[in-house]
């Protein structure tokens, strides 16, 4: 899945892994030497929900490594489903030796199974020099350090076309409401101001966290995520009316809703900057400007351009997070290697692999912002790195899977729902906190 998803050229072309590394002048980056192909004969197989551009970039960096310790990998696409997919695995004998996480929830799940090895004091060393502490606090477990976030999302970007908004001479809009009106104004010069990709549930939980925590302010954001406060609550049903507003009018959405409902994520960016536009608008994170480039040929701040989520009512602009962590597997049959690739990935020069490609952003301080291939793609990095300790993390990635990181079912399914008849805000509270409760409680 394309969910939560750019890189850095560090000048120093060295990287870091756990043979003996050495801090290098200049880049700020570290280096294990010219790699002494430690690794020969080994393959260490990753499993990850990116496919399409995003699985072509990391094979970059996986490449990178190899090059480096001469060990083979193998990326294995598990789409939505991490965990059903990679716990079958497990049960057949045949356990990744790494998997990139893409859900808080996910990564505890693993965690409590007794699945995954913690990570080595290298990794820890290097995470609490070089990243913001509250990404080594996601990546941890009832005090154990499990989880190295190599990718970084930064969810709270609308992505616009200037052409679209030129045309209907709208400017970025600062505030929630003023977003509807410049919405409202652009369709009327002729295309849709919103494409949504509803097939995609968490696309869904993503408008809500952004509303709910800039309607709400954090208290209740982190109150909401640890389910200390019920989806019943009033602030709850509050955001999912606001949201309701957007979803029901067909003058903002393309297609209206049942169009919406069938386009997935990258669908969802087609229809902005794709060969026949009919939208001018897509909410999602900076992952945007990687399909835009990639499968679009857009120049990313004069073909598509963000601006960042808009503050809602009196409340504050919301910063939300995303991010993939590497795990190791304890019954991975290279697990030793696999250790090795995610101390790799701590350091600047794997980041740097993917850096100019686009759709990605390193939650890694060392990582020098010049190596990011355009200026949007630095701000949008300047931003989350600025944010520190600040940023909240997307919700429903913090959730239990079965609740907000399961295809066709739990949050994604209510939300889904919702998109289809946004009429009755508080029955959907009402199907939202019955799904958490159970999912929190299992």
């Amino acid at each position: 899945m394309m969910r939560r998803r750019t890189t850095l050229l560090s000048s120093c072309t060295a990287l870091a892994l756990a043979l003996g590394a050495t801090a290098c002048g200049g880049g700020g980056a570290v280096s294990a030497g010219g790699g002494d192909k430690s690794l020969s004969g080994q393959t260490v197989t990753v499993a990850g929900v990116w496919s399409g551009s995003e699985q072509t970039n990391f094979q970059k960096v996986l490449d990178a490594f190899t090059e480096k310790t001469g060990a083979k990998t193998q990326f294995v696409s598990t789409g939505d489903n991490v965990s059903t997919v990679v716990g079958s695995k497990i049960e057949g004998g045949d356990a990744p030796d790494v998997v990139m996480v893409p859900q808080v929830g996910v990564l505890q799940q693993f965690a409590r199974k007794g699945w995954l090895q913690p990570l080595s004091s290298s990794v820890q060393k290097t995470v609490d020099a070089d990243f913001a502490h509250v990404w080594k606090n996601y990546g941890s477990v009832d005090g154990r350090f499990y989880g190295l976030y190599f990718k970084a999302a930064h969810k709270s970007t609308v992505w616009y076309s200037p052409q679209a908004l030129d045309q209907a001479g709208v400017a970025p809009p600062k505030t929630y409401a003023d977003m509807l009106k410049a919405g409202r104004t652009v369709s009327d010069s002729g295309l849709a101001a919103f494409s949504v990709g509803g097939q995609d549930g968490w696309t869904l939980t993503d408008w809500f966290e952004n509303v709910y925590l800039s309607q709400a302010g954090p208290e209740k954001y982190d109150a909401l995520a640890a389910h200390k406060l019920k989806w019943t609550d009033a602030s709850v049903v509050k955001a999912l009316t606001t949201l309701g507003e957007l979803f029901k009018d067909k003058q903002l959405i393309a297609g209206g809703q049942k169009t919406a409902l069938n386009t997935d994520f990258p669908g969802s960016v087609e229809k902005v900057f794709g060969p026949k536009p009919v939208a001018g608008m897509v909410y999602e994170g900076d992952f945007v400007a990687g399909v835009a480039k990639d499968q679009y040929g857009k120049t990313i701040g004069k073909d598509a351009d963000f601006f960042p989520f808009p503050a809602v009512d009196d409340g504050k602009a919301p910063v939300v997070s995303g991010g993939d962590a590497a795990v190791v597997l304890k019954d991975g049959k290279h697990r030793s290697a696999g250790m090795q690739l995610v101390e790799y990935l701590a350091s600047p020069e794997a980041a740097a692999a993917w850096a100019g490609e686009g759709g990605f952003l390193s939650p890694n301080k060392k990582l020098s912002l010049d190596s990011y291939g355009d200026d949007v793609t630095r701000a949008t990095a300047k931003s989350l790195i600025s944010a520190g300790d600040s940023v909240r993390f997307d919700m429903s990635d913090q959730a239990p899977a079965a609740f907000g990181g399961t295809k066709g079912s739990g949050e994604w399914k209510i939300l889904q729902d919702f998109l289809r008849d946004p009429s009755d805000p508080k029955a959907t509270a009402s199907a939202l906190e019955t799904a958490a409760a159970k999912a929190y409680q299992d």
